[in-house]
């Protein structure tokens, strides 16, 4: 999968997002996650979350507990090093799509 998939924020902000290989070996680094399924119409966001590490695998449950209500979610990731360019990003993303799985 190497489709970029570019996401837009509140702000008007463009971000461009990788389909996670879930069988590739992940960097330990830090990055922003979004949980979606891939329509025709494009990305329908369902969660939006960051880690300080991709490879410690923390997006894994939020993947299971999304694909209970849509089976077909998957997981995008774009890596970010610094935790205040995630966090600016992880709020302009929410608030421009109110992922349902963000409570």
């Amino acid at each position: 999968m190497n489709q970029l998939i570019d996401l837009a924020g509140a702000s008007g902000a463009r971000y461009r997002y990788s389909p996670l290989d879930e069988n590739r070996f992940l960097p330990p680094a830090g990055a922003n996650y979004v949980i979606a399924e891939l329509t025709e119409d494009g990305p329908k966001v369902v969660y939006a979350g960051e880690t300080d590490n991709l490879a410690s695998q923390t997006w894994r449950s939020d993947l299971e507990k999304a694909r209970k209500k849509y089976s077909d979610a998957t997981v995008l990731t774009r890596l970010n090093v610094t935790r205040a360019v995630r966090d600016a990003e992880l709020a302009d993303l929410i608030e421009h799509y109110h992922p349902p799985l963000n409570g």
